[in-house]
């Protein structure tokens, strides 16, 4: 458009001051755009190099969550074979577990619906099986091999 304008001034013989002017706009102009473009096949470079950053991320994620549940599926396992180790009934493991959680007497009470008194023999006896000293002792016991 500023271009056709800039013919039409010239051949109705426009003055040159505004001819110069006209010339500065559209030469500012092709710059501009030019500088435009650039920044958006640059940004859109950078899209697409994030985008596959993000997908290799994500795959990285995927093998890394895989990886810690089999690990923790195998924790597991080794938990419940030091319960039978300790020769453990089922009520004591599954308070044991539950112990390992981090809940209280009366939190592992109310999950497992008895009484409080209960749950604090079940806890003795689990210490006394195990010759561990008490709850402290008993969640390092099981926790001592990942700070080594």
């Amino acid at each position: 458009m500023a271009f056709a304008d800039l013919i039409t001034d010239y051949y109705l013989g426009g003055r040159a001051w505004h001819l110069l002017l006209e010339v500065a706009v559209i030469i500012i102009s092709i710059f501009s755009v030019g500088l435009l473009v650039r920044e958006y096949l640059r940004r859109r470079e950078e899209l697409e190099r994030l985008g596959q950053q993000l997908k290799t991320t994500r795959a990285d994620l995927s093998v890394s969550r895989e990886r810690l549940q089999q690990a923790g599926k195998h924790y597991q396992q080794v938990i419940q074979n030091q319960f039978d180790e300790w020769q453990l009934t089922p009520s004591e493991k599954a308070v044991a577990s539950l112990l390992l959680k981090g809940l209280s007497f009366d939190e592992i009470a109310s999950v497992r619906d008895t009484r409080e008194k209960t749950v604090r023999q079940q806890a003795s006896t689990i210490y006394r099986k195990s010759g561990l000293a008490g709850r402290h002792e008993f969640a390092a016991w099981f926790f001592e091999d990942f700070l080594q």
